[in-house]
C-alpha cells in the first residue's frame, strides 16, 4: 500500500517538472524510495513468514523451561523409564501459548508432526468417543491398554457419557455442537473429562482434560469466530506438545466449519510443562535447527456434520520440516 501510494505521488510530480534535471531527479528519487521501501518489505516478509509461529512459541518455551524451570531430580516422582529408573523433569508452572488459527496452521517445522495421525487420535476421542485402541490407527496408547484394548473409563469414554440437560439427554460433544448452533454467545460451552469418581478405573489420568469454547465476531465481514482454550494438567513437551496443539487446532477447524464459523484463537494452558531429563539433549539440539514456513492444511468444505469427518478430509501442503527424531524414550 505504501509503495503504491508513493509511486503515484512521484509520477504525478513528474508531470509538473519539465526540466530534464528535474525529470531525472524525480525518477532517481522514485527508484531510491521504491528500493528502500521494497527492502523493508522484504525484511519484514522474511521475518514474518520464514518460520512457523508455532516454532517461535516452541523454541521460546523450551528455552524458558531449561533456563528457569525447577528440576525434580531427587524428589518423589511417579514416572519411570522402561529400564525402571526414575524419570525426573525440569518443569515450569503455568505456561500459556496462543495460536492464531486464522493466520496459519500451528505445526512446528523443527521436526515433522504427523498431523494426520494426530487428527486420527482426536477423532478417536471426540467423534468415536472410544476408549479402545482397536479403534485407533497409531500405537501411542498401547502401553496403557489392557488385554482387550481398553484404556478404562478415560478420554473418549467420558465424552460419550450422556447427561441430562434442560434440552434433553446429550453427551458433552453433542452439547458443545448444540450450543454453537443455538447459543453461540453462551459462556458455558465447555467439556471436562477429569471425572474424579472414575479416576480409579482409568489406565491413565487425562492430561488434556478440558476445552472451553468462546465465540466472537469478525467486524470486517460479520462472521462468527470460534475460539477455544485447551487446559492441560501436565505435558511432556518433547513427545506431546505440538501433537496436542495440532490435534486441538484441527478440532477447532472442524467445529467452526460445521457451525458456519471461522477458526480464531487456540489458547493452550499447561499447568505443568516439563522436559524429561533424558530429553534435555534432544531438546537442546532440536531448538537450534533451521525453521520453515508453516504448512498449509485444508479441510474438505463439503463436510457439514462433525460425525462425517475422516482423516482423508484434511490435506497437507508444503510441509517442509527437519529430520524426525526416532526412538524418543517415553516415561510411563
Amino acid at each position: 500500500m505504501i509503495i503504491r501510494d508513493i509511486t503515484r505521488l512521484i509520477v504525478r510530480l513528474a508531470y509538473f517538472l519539465t526540466a530534464k534535471e528535474a525529470h531525472n531527479y524525480v525518477y532517481a528519487s522514485f527508484f531510491n524510495a521504491w528500493n528502500f521501501l521494497w527492502n523493508i518489505h522484504v525484511v519484514n516478509y522474511k521475518e514474518e513468514y520464514s518460520m512457523s509461529y508455532a516454532d517461535t512459541l516452541f523454541i521460546d518455551m523450551c528455552k524458558d523451561i531449561l533456563a528457569s524451570g525447577i528440576d525434580t531430580k531427587g524428589e518423589k516422582v511417579r514416572p519411570v523409564w522402561p529400564d525402571g529408573e526414575k524419570a525426573y523433569t525440569i518443569k515450569k508452572f503455568g505456561v500459556v501459548n496462543r495460536y492464531d488459527l486464522s493466520r496459519e496452521f500451528p505445526a512446528i517445522t523443527l521436526r515433522k508432526t504427523y498431523i494426520k495421525s494426530a487428527i486420527d487420535e482426536i477423532l478417536w476421542i471426540w467423534q468415536k468417543k472410544s476408549n479402545n485402541i482397536k479403534d485407533l490407527k497409531s500405537k501411542i496408547w498401547d502401553e496403557w491398554a489392557d488385554e482387550d484394548g481398553s484404556i478404562g473409563k478415560a478420554y473418549g469414554y467420558q465424552l460419550g457419557v450422556k447427561h441430562q440437560y434442560k434440552e434433553g439427554m446429550m453427551d458433552q460433544v453433542d452439547r458443545v455442537l448444540y450450543d454453537l448452533k443455538n447459543n453461540p454467545y453462551s459462556r458455558r460451552i465447555m467439556t471436562n473429562i477429569y471425572v474424579h469418581e472414575d479416576l480409579h478405573e482409568m489406565n491413565l489420568y487425562p492430561c488434556a482434560y478440558s476445552m472451553t469454547f468462546n465465540v466472537t465476531k469478525d467486524e470486517t465481514d460479520g462472521r462468527l469466530v470460534l475460539n477455544a482454550i485447551l487446559n492441560q494438567r501436565s505435558q511432556d513437551i518433547l513427545a506431546a506438545n505440538n501433537w496436542n496443539v495440532v490435534q486441538y487446532a484441527a478440532l477447532v477447524y472442524m467445529f467452526a466449519q460445521v457451525s458456519d464459523m471461522k477458526p480464531g484463537e487456540l489458547v493452550h494452558v499447561i499447568a505443568d510443562a516439563h522436559i524429561y531429563d533424558r530429553h534435555v539433549p534432544i531438546i537442546e539440539e532440536l531448538i537450534k535447527r533451521p525453521t520453515y514456513p508453516a504448512p498449509i492444511v485444508k479441510i474438505n468444505p463439503e463436510v457439514k456434520n462433525f460425525y462425517d469427518f475422516t482423516v482423508d478430509d484434511f490435506t497437507i501442503e508444503d510441509y517442509q520440516a527437519g529430520p524426525q527424531i526416532k526412538d524418543i524414550p517415553i516415561a510411563i
